[in-house]
C-alpha cells in the first residue's frame, strides 16, 4: 500500500459516515498492475464496524455472460434457496447462468427487477459491501444491476467498483457511462491510482532493503524497469530474492557470468506460484483466491508460462513444472473440477454456461 495511504484512508472514512445515504459508492480506477485489487482488500480489512456480509463478483474470462457478476457472487458464496431470496426458480436459474436453464425467458427488465431483489435478500440488514471487480469487462446486464443497485432506496450496501479506464469503442462507452453513474451518486467517492513516483519507489526499496543500499543509481534502475506499476515492482523485488539491489543496475538481477542463449528465460517468483498452482490442478478462479490476485492476472501468468516454457497448454505447464520442480506443492487442493475456460452462450440462446 506505498503511495496509497490517502486513498485508503477516504474509503475507511466513506464507510464510516452514518450520515451518508445508502447506497455509497467508491469507484476505483487505474491500469492494471497498480493495485486496485489489493486496496479493495486492504479496505475490507480496515473497515469498522466490519460488514455483516461481502458479496463479490468479478466477469469470467472470455466474453461474459448476461448478470455475469451475480453469477460469480453466487459462485463464492452459493445460491440460498428460492424460498429465501423470494425469487422464482427459473430466474435464478437464469441469474446463477444454470446450464440447465428453462428455455422461458424473462423480459430484461424483469430480470432486472428480480436481480435487484436478490441481492436485497442476501444483504439482509446490512450494512453490506458490495464489491464489482474489473467493471470494464463485465457484460451489459451485471453494469446495468451495479448502477441499479447503487441508486436503489434503503438499501444498506457500500458498493466497491474498480476498473481499468475504458476503451474508446461501443462497450467502452457503455463501461464510461456506467462509472459516470457511480461515481456521481450522492456520497459517491473517486479514487484513480497512478503509478508510483520516485519516492514512492524509494520508500518501497527501503522496505526491504538497509537505507545505505538504496542509492539513487537503484532507485533510477527500479523504476526505468517497472515504470512505477506497483505489481511489477513487487515482481522485480521477488525476483531479486534478497539480492544486493545494486544488481538491478548491471541489470543481469544479480546473476554473475555471461548469459547462456540456451538457457529457458527464467520465471519469475510470482510465475512460479502460479505454475506450482498448475500443477496442483487448480483452475484460475482458485489460484486467484489461493494468491489474492485478480483472475484476469491469473490469466496473463498463465500466458507468459505458456511462453517461457515452450508449452501449448495449462496440462502441458503443469507437466513441465513437474518435470523440472518447479515450485512446492500447493497445499489447496481443487474444489472440483470445472471448465478453465468456458464459452459464454450466444446472444438470444436459451443455454446459459455453466461456471
Amino acid at each position: 500500500m506505498v503511495g496509497h495511504s490517502d486513498d485508503l484512508g477516504e474509503l475507511t472514512r466513506a464507510w464510516c459516515r452514518r450520515d451518508a445515504p445508502p447506497g455509497r459508492t467508491a469507484v476505483i480506477t487505474g491500469a492494471a498492475g497498480v493495485g486496485k485489487s489489493r486496496l479493495v482488500a486492504a479496505a475490507l480489512d480496515a473497515f469498522d464496524p466490519a460488514p455483516s456480509t461481502i458479496l463479490t463478483g468479478t466477469a469470467r474470462l472470455h466474453s461474459p455472460a448476461p448478470y455475469d457478476w451475480l453469477a460469480a457472487v453466487f459462485d463464492r458464496s452459493g445460491l440460498p434457496s428460492t424460498t429465501e431470496l423470494r425469487a422464482p426458480a427459473d430466474a435464478l436459474a437464469w441469474l446463477a447462468q444454470d446450464p440447465d436453464v428453462p428455455r422461458e425467458r424473462y423480459a430484461p427488465d424483469a430480470l432486472l427487477r428480480i436481480a435487484v431483489r436478490v441481492v436485497r435478500a442476501l444483504v439482509g440488514q446490512g450494512p453490506a459491501v458490495l464489491v464489482a471487480e474489473d467493471l470494464h469487462a463485465l457484460d451489459p446486464a451485471s453494469l446495468n444491476l451495479l448502477a441499479a443497485l447503487a441508486t436503489t432506496p434503503d438499501l444498506p450496501v457500500f458498493l466497491l467498483v474498480t476498473s481499468r479506464p475504458p476503451d474508446g469503442d461501443e462497450p467502452g462507452r457503455l463501461v464510461a457511462r456506467t462509472l459516470a453513474r457511480l461515481a456521481g451518486g450522492a456520497g459517491a467517492v473517486r479514487v484513480h491510482l497512478r503509478p508510483l513516483g520516485r519516492p514512492e519507489i524509494a520508500d518501497a526499496l527501503t522496505q526491504v532493503y538497509r537505507p545505505d543500499l538504496v542509492t539513487d543509481a537503484v532507485i533510477d534502475a527500479a523504476l526505468r524497469r517497472t515504470g512505477g506499476n506497483p505489481y511489477q515492482l513487487t515482481e522485480l523485488l521477488a525476483d531479486l530474492g534478497g539480492r544486493d539491489p545494486a544488481a538491478l543496475i548491471a541489470g543481469d538481477g544479480g546473476r554473475s557470468g555471461a548469459p547462456d542463449p540456451q538457457a529457458p528465460t527464467p520465471l519469475t517468483a510470482r510465475e512460479r506460484d502460479v505454475i506450482a498452482c498448475l500443477a496442483a490442478g487448480m483452475a484460475n478462479k482458485q489460484i486467484a483466491r489461493s494468491l489474492g490476485i485478480s483472475v484476469r492476472t491469473v490469466t496473463v501468468h498463465v500466458s507468459n508460462l505458456l511462453r517461457k516454457t515452450g508449452t501449448a497448454s495449462r496440462t502441458d505447464a503443469a507437466l513441465w513444472a513437474v518435470r523440472h520442480d518447479v515450485g512446492a506443492p500447493v497445499a489447496d487442493a481443487p474444489e472440483s473440477a470445472e471448465p478453465t475456460e468456458p464459452e459464454p452462450a450466444l446472444a438470444g440462446s436459451a443455454a446459459v454456461p455453466g461456471r
